[in-house]
C-alpha cells in the first residue's frame, strides 16, 4: 500500500532559471549589501547548492555583477531617457538627483543605489564592476554636458556623481524621501548658479 510520502511527481524536476535567480540575488545584496551576503546565503535564497550557483554565475562577484546590469537595466536612473539633446543642462541634471532620490528610497530596508554602494565591497572584483557601472553613468552626464558646456563638462559630472554618492548613503542610513529630495534640490540650485555665469 503506497502512502502519500511514496508518490513522486511525475516528470522532470523542475529547473532553476538564472535569470530569476539575479532578482532574487538582488534583493540580497541590495538589502544586506555584497559583503554581508554569503554564498550560503545565496543558495538557500535561490534553493540551489553551491556547485549550481558556481555553474551558473562563475562566483559570488560574477553573479553580482549580473546583478548590477539587472538593477541598472530595471532600477536605475534612466540617464539616457533625462539627459535628452537639446534640454536646458541644469534642468536635466536636476531632474537627474531628483529621480536618483525618489529611486534611492523607493524600497524601505534596501535604500540607496547598488552600484554605488558595491563601489564599498571589499571584494576587488565586485567592487570594480560597481565601478564600471558608476563610471559609465559619470561618462554619460559628461557627454551630455560637453555638449554645450564643455569648459563645465568635468566639474559638472563630478558635482552629479558626488551629490548621487552622497544621496545614495543617506537613503542606505535610513534617511527619508523628503529629506532627501530636499538635499537634491538644494544641490539643484548649485546647478542653475553655476549654470547662469
Amino acid at each position: 500500500m503506497a502512502t502519500t510520502k511514496d508518490i513522486r511527481p511525475r516528470g522532470r524536476p523542475r529547473r532553476f532559471d538564472p535569470n530569476q535567480g539575479i532578482a532574487v540575488a538582488q534583493r540580497l545584496f541590495h538589502a544586506r549589501g555584497y559583503d554581508a551576503v554569503s554564498v550560503a546565503d545565496l543558495t538557500d535564497a535561490l534553493g540551489i547548492n553551491p556547485p549550481s550557483l558556481y555553474s551558473a554565475y562563475g562566483s559570488k562577484a560574477e553573479l553580482f555583477a549580473r546583478t548590477l546590469r539587472h538593477y541598472t537595466e530595471t532600477q536605475g536612473v534612466p540617464l539616457g531617457e533625462i539627459l535628452r539633446p537639446g534640454r536646458p543642462v541644469a534642468e536635466a541634471l536636476s531632474a537627474v538627483l531628483e529621480d536618483a532620490a525618489n529611486k534611492y528610497t523607493a524600497h524601505p530596508g534596501s535604500g540607496g543605489c547598488l552600484a554605488i554602494e558595491g563601489t564599498r565591497c571589499n571584494d576587488v572584483d565586485a567592487r570594480n564592476a560597481a565601478r564600471n557601472l558608476t563610471s559609465a553613468a559619470r561618462d554619460v552626464i559628461y557627454r551630455f554636458v560637453a555638449e554645450t558646456h564643455p569648459d563645465l563638462a568635468d566639474v559638472l559630472a563630478d558635482y552629479t556623481v558626488t551629490v548621487m554618492s552622497g544621496l545614495s548613503a543617506m537613503a542606505r542610513e535610513g534617511v527619508g524621501r523628503d529629506r532627501i529630495l530636499g538635499t537634491a534640490s538644494l544641490a539643484a540650485a548649485a546647478y542653475r548658479e553655476t549654470l547662469s555665469v
